[in-house]
């Protein structure tokens, strides 16, 4: 079916750029329309056309797709003294947020009555005539408590930053040998 335009192309085709065969302004009669016999029985474009056919059209009905580019990469080097710098920061992280979890639930178990009541149910199973038995209330009261979760949290942040910066060597040791790992990273334009 031609275009409304009557250059003879379809609607849903991208319009090109034809080659003028006789110098600028053949091929089209004077207020005639691009496409038809000009005075010497040729068929072009002018430069007006030409302009005017640069501009593409797109493809009515055609939906565009986003291409996504995809890059393949390898890790060949982890950086120890970065590795260590971040996790360091990540334990120390992940060490707060353990004690203040800790806090908090403690405070729920707490305002729940499980350390009163199982507390007393300890006492009665180990307390004799002579003695009340042992106080778990006293034992697990959230000052003790809570050293107890930051002594951890301390020694959870040496070890994690030394096992991280082993692991950074380890890797980079092995990387050596079979070429690191290999990553594809894709992008939406």
């Amino acid at each position: 079916m031609p275009a409304a335009d009557g250059s003879g192309a379809r609607p849903d085709e991208t319009t090109r750029l034809r080659p003028q065969t006789d110098g600028p302004g053949r091929g089209q009669q004077p207020g005639g329309r691009p496409g038809q016999p000009g005075p010497h029985g040729d068929v072009g474009y002018g430069p007006a056309d030409q302009l005017q056919q640069a501009v593409r059209r797109p493809r009515t009905g055609a939906r565009t797709v986003p291409r996504t580019r995809k890059a393949r990469l390898r890790v060949a080097k982890a950086d120890p003294w970065s590795v260590m710098k971040v996790s360091f920061l990540l334990s120390i992280a992940l060490g707060i947020c353990g004690v203040v979890a800790v806090a908090v639930l403690w405070m729920v178990m707490d305002s729940m009555g499980v350390f009163s009541t199982i507390g007393a149910t300890i006492s009665e199973a180990t307390g004799t005539e002579n003695s009340s038995g042992f106080d778990l209330e006293a034992f697990l009261s959230l000052p003790r408590v809570l050293m107890f979760t930051g002594l951890i949290a301390a020694i959870d942040v040496v070890l994690a930053t030394a096992l991280a910066t082993l692991g950074a060597f380890m890797y980079n040791l092995s990387a050596g040998f079979v070429g690191g790992v290999e990553l594809t990273l894709a992008e939406d334009e």
